[in-house]
């Protein structure tokens, strides 16, 4: 995406052009955190980071504040398909495409709807397209943002389909709170996206996931790889050049390795982590008027899916 919009990057003052690149590329240790459990907890800013063990042994909430502020400004805009969530609603169909990745690798019944648990929602982009798949019983749809929440319920009413018993639950919780609002407590899938880049602590976040998910169920998201390539395209040319996201949206210190969530993944005995049968990823590129791409590669080095099994 960047190269494309070289133009303005040649644009900008001479210091600020040198900065931007400098920080960007240069790999420097302050900067570029090596992949790898141990010294992701060591990496910038000395984070409790997304996959330590230790981390998982004191469960708390996942609900940043500042995040839910964050997104309760943006939440008018959610369903406005050139407006800030525009590059969401182009990486929908692949969401889709990834799940029938993970699932496709085992037989089913076909006559056997599934359960889906949709964590940090927003206004309702996917859990609304799932809603309607023929192959899903009920889709259950948390976020702690009361005023996304209230923009998905409304858009949710300008469909009856969606209306009809519990095929489509809203509910404002987090995951920790969830047994307090559901009667539904096991899904068959749990969806992750775009959401683990905004947790601090995400080892206790994922261990209260897998409380909810079914055996044999998937654990299915997508997140954002701690690289130079991805601060320069997802920070300085998204956020702060093109404006495609709003400023503020990412912290590219919480950004996370596919190998850490892997590492992770190994430590929990309920999961299979195997090639292809109990873990997925698959690497998407945005292309400036074509919309979000697979690359096979580029999980290493920017925008990712990720998908684990439970064992059952």
């Amino acid at each position: 995406m960047a190269h494309l919009r070289a133009l303005q990057l040649i644009q900008l003052p001479t210091a600020l052009r040198t900065t931007a690149l400098s920080r960007a590329f240069t790999p420097i240790e302050s900067h570029v955190a090596p992949c790898g459990v141990a010294n992701a907890i060591n990496s910038v800013r000395r984070r409790q980071y997304a996959t330590s063990p230790a981390s998982a042994s004191h469960p708390q909430s996942s609900v940043n504040h500042a995040e839910v502020s964050h997104f309760n400004t943006l939440a008018s805009a959610w369903w406005d398909p050139h407006g800030s969530s525009r590059l969401l609603h182009l990486m929908n169909p692949l969401r889709h495409q990834f799940i029938r990745r993970c699932t496709n690798q085992e037989v089913r019944d076909p006559a056997q709807k599934l359960d889906y648990l949709d964590i940090g929602c927003g206004g309702g982009i996917f859990a609304e397209s799932a809603a309607r798949l023929p192959n899903v019983a009920t889709v259950t749809a948390i976020d702690p943002t009361p005023e996304v929440i209230a923009v998905a319920r409304r858009h949710q009413r300008t469909d009856p389909l969606l209306l009809e018993g519990d095929r489509l639950t809203y509910l404002q919780t987090s995951i920790e709170d969830l047994a307090q609002h559901s009667p539904k407590q096991q899904f068959d899938i749990i969806s992750l996206f775009e959401v683990i880049e905004h947790i601090q602590q995400p080892a206790p976040f994922l261990t209260s996931c897998l409380q909810h998910l079914k055996p044999g169920g998937w654990l299915i998201g997508s997140t954002i790889a701690r690289t130079p390539i991805s601060w320069f395209t997802t920070k300085f040319v998204a956020e702060d050049i093109l404006r495609m996201v709003p400023r503020g949206t990412h912290d590219w210190n919480q950004y996370i390795q596919p190998q850490e969530l892997r590492d992770w993944a190994r430590g929990q005995q309920e999961l299979s982590t195997s090639d292809g049968l109990g873990w997925q990823v698959m690497g998407v590129v945005y292309v400036p008027g074509l919309g979000w791409k697979e690359v096979a590669g580029s999980e290493s080095w920017c925008n990712y899916f990720f998908g684990v099994k439970k064992l059952g």
